[in-house]
């Protein structure tokens, strides 16, 4: 008898518990067993609070991976891409082994990023954009759309592809660039960024796995429509801080990072018309109504 049968609760499996794996772990707890896959032993106590029973594996590692055949119906995968190249060798290793086992896997979300669609210079995207991926990470992210697009169906599992933009909350604003004084472009030249707060984004998967479409691309967005310097504004606005200095892409270039100067030049406006479809309205549809309520209740 398998893990997966010997427990009464329907059982899910996540691979990558960072900060989202662990608030969707800690909502599904409550109506099912939760099975997370952390390479780490120092994690497991962290992981048995918030309801889960760590297993332990790498996906770097195939050989670890044997754990998993068999062990959940539904699996929820957070976890990146490796740092190099242009596939995604842990998606790859993952899939693998979820076709073992006689108990299949029917269900996948998978947690991907609205960087696929690459730079459209403002213009607005939605699922059915073709992707263009421009960095080595977006190819990346690609690449395991593709191979769990190729294997789902093939496999018998339903499919949900995530794409996520800019993840925020409490401790995940730019507070240290602002500090820092980082200057943005001016607003002629600005690109547009996109955004979902934490919690928001965590309730999504968990709805995903009750709501999802078969085999569909949803954008897990706020939807709203914010100029990168705007957003820094409206931060540095909300704690007190000096709004960073704007100038043309022609210096900052000379003055910020190569990898902050590629995320600063590729623009675009993610719709999420089919976000309804999760049944999950969002807590903070923008950026401005979570600063709103965060100086209510300091």
């Amino acid at each position: 008898m398998s893990l997966m049968q010997s427990f009464g609760k329907p059982s899910i499996l996540i691979i990558g518990c960072g900060d989202i794996g662990l608030r969707v772990a800690k909502q599904l707890s409550r109506s099912h067993r939760v099975f997370a896959l952390t390479s780490q032993r120092n994690r497991f106590q962290e992981l048995r609070k918030v309801g889960a029973i760590p297993i332990l594996g790498n996906l770097d590692h195939p050989e670890s991976l044997w754990r998993l055949s068999g062990l959940a119906q539904t699996v929820i995968h957070l976890a990146p891409p490796q740092n190099s190249g242009n596939r995604d060798c842990r998606t790859r290793n993952l899939i693998r082994i979820l076709a073992q086992g006689p108990n299949a896997v029917r269900r996948l979300i998978y947690i991907s990023t609205t960087g696929v669609y690459g730079d459209h210079q403002g213009a607005k995207v939605s699922e059915v954009t073709p992707v263009n991926p421009q960095s080595e990470r977006a190819k990346r992210r690609v690449d395991a759309e593709c191979a769990l697009r190729l294997w789902a169906p093939a496999h018998g599992v339903t499919l949900t592809i995530l794409r996520v933009p800019g993840i925020y909350a409490s401790d995940r604003l730019p507070i240290e660039r602002l500090q820092a004084k980082t200057p943005a472009l001016v607003h002629q030249e600005d690109a547009y960024s996109n955004h979902i707060h934490s919690d928001d984004l965590a309730r999504l998967v968990c709805a995903a796995v009750y709501f999802a479409k078969p085999q569909r691309v949803i954008n897990v967005c706020d939807g709203n429509e914010t100029k990168m310097g705007d957003y820094f504004d409206e931060v540095a606005d909300a704690f007190g801080l000096e709004r960073p200095a704007r100038l043309p892409s022609s210096e900052l270039q000379k003055v910020v990072s190569p990898m902050l100067w590629f995320f600063m030049r590729e623009s675009r406006r993610v719709t999420n018309t089919r976000i309804h479809e999760l049944r999950m309205p969002l807590r903070y549809p923008s950026v401005g109504h979570f600063l709103k309520a965060i100086s209510k209740n300091p």
